[in-house]
């Protein structure tokens, strides 16, 4: 039982330093060095996306003009598409790219066809934006500058919101998102170590991506992109002076459907590389292959609570028959830790986005999340991508 209490403490602990050191430390900026690429593409997979695409895309074609001087631009890959995106996208000022695959659909085809088509007049960076995003002034010039000279990819602050329209669990979704996506890569970025790939807002070389390793098919194509190219000695690099934004989606049936996808891809991806990282980094003397591996082996937050307050109340009942009370000590000081980061994190980053009047909601999200849970490991997870239905999409 002590064994079972360590490693359920190895993920906790990774995660209370993470929150500690990426709500508390000052951020690093990245310096920017270099020109500005002398070709930059947006590239935008956008599948059935019309209600948005139009925003999305006037935004990027707006920063192509002022931040990179005009040179780039901005393209839309229409895949599988049954609507008006195309169209919309091209009125927005937009190359428009389709394709028609139905057995093969998702991002990471979407890409790999993207990367194909460019293949005969290749851009020096390559920047990914989901169709439902919009950057901050400024993001993609940092981004575009960055990937060229460190010839790395880098992953921006990428965070999603909850809006008026959300579910009374859509605060707590967006506290968790940023936690993930913006606390933890921030303290990898300070002590100089790599992040995970969260979807939008990623730069790099257009040779980079042309040589990843395809994850095609994977429904979490962006996380595991980034741990491959990690493996081949290009590990993505976070950064906080770029910023991506979305919103959740408004209907909580696709709310939970978004978190499914993300979170049984998470655990899939866990349970895969996780070990080879860590054991990869060990024989290759690799502090940021075993950062990495660490950082992966961290579940989602409400899982990892949910699995230390469960066990530590096997290990409690098991200490009151007379067994050691050391597994219960080891669960209970674990489970500490973890809510000491998220309460820190909270503090820091997350009460715009939770304001403190919704808290009380957290044991009903707690609740509302273990059937998804229960649904990975009784059936193995969700292993096809699925759309998320944005508000207004019907």
């Amino acid at each position: 039982m002590l064994l079972c209490s360590a490693i359920l403490a190895v993920p906790a602990l990774v995660f209370t330093l993470q929150c500690l050191f990426g709500s508390v430390l000052p951020e690093r900026h990245t310096c920017q060095r270099g020109a500005v690429p002398a070709h930059t593409v947006v590239l935008v997979p956008a599948h059935d996306e019309e209600h948005g695409i139009g925003a999305t895309v006037a935004g990027l074609v707006k920063a192509v003009a002022s931040e990179l001087c005009g040179q780039g631009e901005v393209i839309v890959i229409a895949d599988n598409c049954s609507d008006n995106t195309a169209r919309i996208a091209e009125d927005a000022g937009a190359k428009v790219l389709e394709r028609c695959d139905p057995s093969r659909r998702g991002k990471g085809y979407a890409i790999s066809f993207a990367a194909e088509a460019l293949s005969g007049s290749p851009p020096d960076v390559v920047v990914l934006v989901d169709a439902d995003c919009y950057m901050t002034p400024g993001s993609l010039e940092h981004l575009s500058r960055l990937a060229l000279s460190t010839g790395h990819p880098i992953q921006a602050d990428y965070t999603i919101s909850p809006t008026a329209d959300s579910s009374v669990t859509g605060g707590i979704s967006g506290f968790a998102i940023v936690v993930k996506n913006r606390v933890r890569p921030r303290c990898m970025r300070w002590w100089n170590l790599p992040c995970q790939l969260t979807g939008s807002g990623m730069a790099m070389p257009y040779g980079v991506l042309r040589d990843a390793p395809r994850t095609e098919g994977n429904i979490v194509e962006d996380m595991v992109l980034g741990i491959e190219l990690a493996l081949t000695g290009r590990w993505p690099i976070a950064t906080a002076q770029a910023q991506t934004k979305s919103e959740l989606p408004a209907q909580r049936s696709a709310a939970f459907g978004q978190r499914k996808r993300w979170e049984h891809g998470h655990l899939a991806t866990l349970f895969k590389y996780a070990p080879m990282l860590l054991w990869r980094g060990v024989m290759k003397l690799s502090p940021r292959l075993v950062a990495m591996g660490l950082d992966l082996a961290v579940p989602p937050l409400v899982l990892l609570f949910l699995s230390l307050l469960m066990w530590g109340g096997v290990c409690a009942l098991a200490a009151t028959l007379g067994m050691s009370p050391w597994p219960f000590w080891v669960s209970l000081v674990a489970l500490g830790g973890v809510l000491l980061g998220a309460a820190v994190a909270w503090m820091v980053h997350g009460r715009e986005v939770l304001p403190l009047r919704r808290l009380w909601v957290v044991p009903f999200y707690m609740i509302w999340k273990i059937p998804l849970y229960l649904a990975f490991f009784a059936r193995r997870g969700q292993r096809e991508w699925n759309r998320t239905t944005r508000g207004g999409a019907g």
